[in-house]
């Protein structure tokens, strides 16, 4: 079984991408916007989707683990500018820290850093 997730931006996606590879340390390997497809796989009207027909993920959420409860902060405050927060960044029963938000960009995401279990 393979699971793939797929993000829609409202016309914002390269900035996006680059927001995130930016922030998250990720690396952009290949980009190619809808108007750059190959006439035989092109829908009609694809070239640019109107930011109107966006409609931000409603029960979704990214989960991103990090090493330390310093890198959960340092995410939390990027993605929480211009975002809107679900789960305040706070320490839990079951993480040094933890939190729920919308970025800026429509994305949920999910931030922990869990603390260590038991060794059996």
């Amino acid at each position: 079984m393979r699971l793939y997730t797929h993000l829609n931006f409202g016309g914002n996606c390269e900035e996006a991408f680059r927001f995130y590879e930016k922030h998250l340390g990720g690396k952009i390997t290949m980009m190619m916007k809808a108007g750059e497809l190959p006439p035989e796989v092109k829908a009609p009207g694809s070239k640019n989707v109107p930011p109107k027909y966006f409609k931000p993920v409603r029960s979704s959420y990214l989960y991103l683990a990090v090493d330390s409860a310093a890198e959960a902060e340092r995410i939390y405050r990027i993605l929480e500018k211009g975002g809107q927060a679900g789960t305040p960044i706070a320490e839990t029963f079951f993480a040094t820290r933890f939190a729920q938000l919308r970025d800026r960009f429509g994305t949920l995401w999910t931030i922990i850093h869990e603390r260590p279990r038991p060794q059996v």
